[in-house]
């Protein structure tokens, strides 16, 4: 996810610094970077501005410290792993180093307002994007009771210059597209589990019935059976029992079978 958000800023004409843990991380990130837009060139899908990827690189720089973020960064968007403590010391870090920016959070499910604590609070949004990031059409802006409305509308005008449609969501559990796309999942895999019918036939009647781009299951390896599991757990603790993970889902993710990263999940790949 943080590649594919660097890939469309630069892909725009941004300055991106893409911040990791240590050196080796940030030349495997910017690796990663590289690689997408290469990949967007060979489909003919890099803006007219540019003549190659490599023209697009040229606006990235990496660091391995969170305090070496540019003190007049406007922007900070974290993408670390769905851990509400996590995300609150990376954007707290990066809060020190950059006194203006906006602070925005890539999270799928966690709550903006608990994000929002421990930050400051008129300054902090939820930015989800979707898997794959260039691709996806869609950014969902999450707003919590204390953002600033100029913040809110400067991040939205930020969204839709990457050429993104934008929805803008108050802070709920899952927001809008986590609570619809992991309820439609957990219930595809409880089908699934009790034999109604094939991982294939499920998803080819979503795609085929109702214009899915693609099936749940497939969706569900794209995300990871580890993230989409996380999410459930956390939708289950704040809106019941009607979210509670299937017993095959936890069986797969126990056997390592997370989906397209492991080579396995509901399909082989």
């Amino acid at each position: 996810m943080g590649a594919g958000i660097a890939h469309i800023f630069l892909a725009a004409g941004s300055r991106v610094v893409l911040a990791e843990a240590d050196a080796e991380r940030a030349a495997a990130g910017a690796q990663a970077v590289a690689a997408s837009l290469r990949k967007a060139q060979e489909r003919g899908k890099l803006p007219a501005g540019f003549a190659d990827a490599e023209a697009a690189l040229t606006g990235l720089t990496t660091v391995d410290s969170l305090s070496a973020v540019p003190a007049d960064t406007g922007l900070v968007i974290e993408a670390v792993p769905e851990d509400l403590a996590l995300k609150q010391a990376v954007l707290s870090q990066v809060a020190a180093a950059c006194p203006e920016a906006v602070l925005a959070s890539n999270t799928s499910s966690l709550s903006i307002t608990k994000l929002a604590e421990a930050l400051p609070a008129e300054r902090v949004i939820g930015m989800h994007f979707f898997n794959p990031v260039p691709v996806q059409a869609l950014v969902e802006l999450v707003h919590h009771a204390g953002i600033g409305a100029d913040v809110l509308a400067t991040v939205r005008s930020w969204a839709e210059a990457l050429g993104k449609t934008v929805i803008e969501v108050r802070d709920s559990p899952g927001f809008a597209t986590s609570r619809l796309g992991v309820a439609v999942g957990l219930e595809a895999i409880r089908m699934l589990e009790e034999g109604v019918a094939s991982a294939e036939d499920i998803d080819t009647g979503m795609r085929l019935g109702y214009a899915w781009p693609m099936g749940p299951l497939t969706l569900t390896d794209l995300v990871g059976l580890d993230v989409r599991l996380s999410i459930a757990e956390h939708l289950e603790r704040e809106l019941g029992p009607r979210f509670t993970p299937p017993a095959l889902l936890r069986e797969k993710v126990a056997r390592g079978e997370l989906g397209r990263k492991s080579g396995q999940g509901f399909f082989t790949w």
